[in-house]
């Protein structure tokens, strides 16, 4: 009875692998694929890819027919001899290494080639991107036009793209599946990564930290956009002005009987706006894998009945006794000079926050500032929620001292950095 329910287990288990093969192919769409040729590093890496497989298929092939033939021919049979004991045979020898050895030879060209062409220079007139690893969010810096930002890439179609590799703690590895290249980001050392995505347009891909670097290293995510020239340029133009100041001034006293205002009015600084029209990708164009759907931890509630106050808000975030300017910087908020923490400057345009763990809206960035820790497992940043217990340490966070009220009004003030 075993004998015949072990066949019946095998043809089981190889018939359930093979419908899960062919369930995964019939998938709508594969959004983290390396299986794109939307760059020219895709498609060189690719190229090399196809060719390897070939080939080794090939060679699968071959010995196992060898084999299965060896198997059924040479079989034992009742009343055979025993077979004739040989030693060697110089012609079988030379032929089973000479056939690999041109393989490999076959393969080594193109092999060279591929390495040599992705691990030199970038162009000259590349765009320069410097990318910095933190535990656990990516940190982009344009030196060329002097923008600071995170987690969100925003890249010019048609241009080569030059990325500087830096981490500023443990190894992480960047990788962006669709648009190739994995190269890990190294500590006192620098590593680069370069390829023109030159093939697609007004796309949005998902970029990962591919190195386990810790207790979040699933939550380190990222967005890459690619967009026109013209796109890229209103945006980096954009990116580089300061953020939407407020005008913090006491309004002028209210008529007599006049009923006092609820709140200090919002009224923009005075900046030359820019004239281009793109500053963001249209988050309703977004598509559905790349729009994070991590739960909210149980347990961790909000009060979404307050309204918060942008010059409220604007005045905490900046007040000396600030935590928040410890870690953060705000170009054009001159108390705002933090560098261990997310660039602010224009964190209202960009779709996602906590490493790309979660929507960019008035709800998620509540729950992050009054309890980041429980949100995203081992980060840095405290728990300022008055009451909140600090899953690191299981006690009242010692940061603890802001309201719901407090967090929506500095909510209310980083919506309004565009």
């Amino acid at each position: 009875m075993g004998t015949h329910s072990r066949p019946r287990r095998l043809t089981t288990a190889a018939l359930t692998v093979v419908l899960a093969a062919v369930a995964a192919a019939c998938a709508p769409a594969h959004p983290n694929s390396i299986f794109h040729n939307h760059t020219d590093f895709n498609r060189d890496v690719g190229h090399l890819f196809d060719l390897l497989i070939g080939l080794g298929t090939v060679v699968f092939v071959f010995v196992e027919t060898l084999l299965v033939i060896t198997l059924i021919r040479f079989r034992k049979r009742e009343g055979q001899p025993a077979p004739t004991q040989t030693h060697g045979n110089a012609k079988l020898e030379i032929t089973w290494t000479a056939i690999p050895a041109l393989i490999l030879a076959v393969i080594a060209v193109p092999t060279v080639r591929t390495i040599f062409k992705t691990e030199a220079p970038a162009a000259s007139d590349a765009l320069q991107v410097t990318v910095t690893g933190h535990q656990w969010w990516w940190q982009f810096d344009y030196p060329q036009y002097g923008i600071t930002t995170a987690n969100e890439l925003y890249l010019p179609i048609g241009r080569t793209v030059n990325f500087t590799l830096k981490t500023a703690d443990v190894i992480h590895s960047f990788w962006i599946p669709e648009l190739g290249g994995k190269r890990d980001l190294v500590s006192n050392h620098t590593n680069y990564l370069w390829f023109t995505p030159d093939s697609v347009s007004d796309d949005v891909f998902n970029g990962f930290c591919a190195e386990f670097c810790g207790t979040s290293h699933a939550n380190m995510r990222f967005k890459v956009f690619t967009v026109s020239q013209a796109e890229f340029a209103s945006w980096a133009k954009h990116e580089a002005e300061p953020a939407v100041a407020l005008d913090t001034a006491p309004a002028a006293p209210a008529a007599k009987g006049a009923k006092a205002a609820s709140a200090p009015a919002m009224q923009v600084a005075q900046a030359a706006p820019s004239t281009e029209s793109f500053v963001s990708y249209d988050r309703s164009k977004i598509p559905a894998y790349a729009v994070p759907e991590t739960p909210i931890p149980a347990g961790l509630t909000f009060d979404e009945s307050l309204k918060g106050h942008p010059v409220s808000g604007e005045k905490l975030i900046s007040a000396p006794t600030s935590m928040c300017l410890a870690c953060h910087a705000i170009k054009g908020n001159p108390m705002m000079q933090g560098v261990l923490g997310p660039n602010l400057t224009h964190i209202a345009s960009r779709s996602t926050i906590a490493g790309g763990l979660y929507p960019n809206d008035a709800r998620h960035l509540e729950l992050w500032i009054k309890n980041a820790r429980v949100m995203k497992p081992g980060i840095l940043m405290y728990t300022f929620g008055q009451g909140q217990i600090d899953p690191q340490t299981g006690k009242p966070s010692d940061y603890g001292k802001l309201t719901d009220q407090q967090i929506a009004d500095i909510v209310a003030y980083l919506q309004t950095l565009k």
